[in-house]
């Protein structure tokens, strides 16, 4: 049986949520062999280049990056798109308790970033950057998601970025923690959305965890399934036939994959161009699976 070596994020996070979602649809027709990562955009992408995976997951905005060779790529990668994976939101949450409710009030606090090679810490300097506000300003704490929910659980820290929801890190806190999400101060949400290609608006939903009582816009980054030119086409066509053809059901088992399916109707409206971020275009495979099943023409 032919093997997918299928790179995602650490176990449990989103990243390896979703690719074993999809991986379940396809095991009668290949052995996947999945490779867990911290850093999983940066490490995916790697994998690619090094024929040590045929698919990886990747936040948008490292993409185009990997093409081009730039930092901290050693090398270009011909990197190619698979599929949307999804559009989620990203935010910072701090315990209820916490005298912090803007974005603006974490200047001089303590504030989990990730660690320093992970996608989600890169999406901390590109929104801060944007907004003007530098390391220095804050106290930053270089925690993965579990050890970052832990020391906001005992007090260490005074808010911790988070992944897009949801997640397993962020349930398990906000169910034994009493949390909320901050907020943008007027005009900072579009500030970023304007200034930054990859990111969307994104919406959370009021009961989404325990602590958010209303729905509240964040930023969203569209997360993309990643391969390389070199892959083999019928591969890379049957995986994006499985996301296809189950897409609704993804989306009942997996919130993560709510919107899949309106996602690829974005495609009739606005062509290839709308998941090809950064200069990557689809792979052979992915544009001809999108046609075959009407996205595409």
């Amino acid at each position: 049986m032919t093997k997918i070596r299928l790179g995602t994020s650490e176990i449990g996070g989103t990243f390896y949520m979703q690719g074993e979602a999809v991986a379940n649809y396809l095991r009668k027709l290949y052995e996947i062999d999945v490779h867990p990562f911290d850093g999983s955009s940066v490490a995916c992408a790697n994998g690619l280049y090094a024929d040590q995976l045929d698919i990886g997951f990747s936040a948008s905005n490292w993409v185009g990056r990997a093409l081009r060779g730039e930092a901290p790529f050693e090398q270009p990668i011909d990197i190619r798109i698979v599929a949307p994976a999804n559009v989620g939101p990203m935010f910072f949450v701090v315990r209820a308790d916490s005298d912090l409710y803007k974005i603006d009030d974490m200047r001089g606090r303590r504030v989990s970033v990730n660690v320093g090679t992970s996608g989600m810490f890169q999406h901390i300097r590109s929104i801060f950057g944007v907004l003007g506000i530098t390391f220095v300003d804050f106290e930053p704490h270089y925690l993965g998601f579990v050890d970052g929910a832990d020391a906001l659980r005992n007090g260490d820290i005074d808010a911790q970025w988070q992944c897009p929801i949801p997640n397993p890190v962020m349930t398990e806190l906000a169910n034994g923690t009493d949390v909320r999400v901050l907020e943008w101060a007027p005009g900072q949400l579009e500030t970023v959305l304007d200034n930054v290609e990859f990111y969307r608006r994104a919406v959370m939903e009021k009961g989404c965890f325990r602590g958010v009582e209303h729905d509240t816009a964040q930023t969203g980054v569209l997360n993309v399934i990643t391969t390389h030119a070199l892959v083999d086409d019928q591969l890379v066509h049957d995986w994006v036939t499985a996301m296809i053809d189950n897409a609704a059901a993804l989306g009942e088992t997996l919130p993560l994959y709510k919107g899949l399916a309106s996602l690829f109707e974005e495609l009739k409206t606005k062509g290839a161009s709308v998941f090809e971020p950064g200069g990557a275009k689809l792979h052979p495979g992915a544009w001809q699976a999108y046609k075959d099943a009407g996205f595409l023409t």
